[in-house]
């Protein structure tokens, strides 16, 4: 089992949903996260002052999937979240040792 947490730009995430819904993933998890990376940052005017915004806000979109659904999963997440623009985030795979549902007590890909 694989843990794909995506931090994308917020109005991408019903895109990103809907790639998911079409490969059959039906859950997921969203965290409204602020973060930066190589942009560090951006410069905003208001009232006629100008100030830095240091920590922009982001979407954290995390799914957990058997193995062979992994490689398809990062590819949809990269297409619908993807603008070509800095800033569009980036997608992490780590090995999930174990999966329970709760309600029903079974483990890993059952419980997925």
């Amino acid at each position: 089992m694989k843990l794909i947490m995506a931090i994308i730009k917020p109005f991408k995430l019903d895109d990103v949903r809907e790639a998911l819904t079409g490969l059959g993933i039906e859950g997921m998890t969203v965290t409204e996260v602020k973060g930066y990376g190589r942009q560090k940052g951006q410069t905003e005017i208001y009232r006629g002052a100008e100030y830095e915004i240091h920590f922009l806000p982001k979407v954290k979109v995390e799914v957990a999937v058997a193995d062979d659904q992994a490689e398809r999963t990062v590819e949809a997440i990269s297409g619908a979240a993807g603008t070509g623009k800095i800033g569009d985030g980036k997608i992490f795979v780590v090995d999930l040792e174990k999966a329970m549902r709760i309600r029903t007590g079974e483990t890993d890909d059952q419980a997925l």
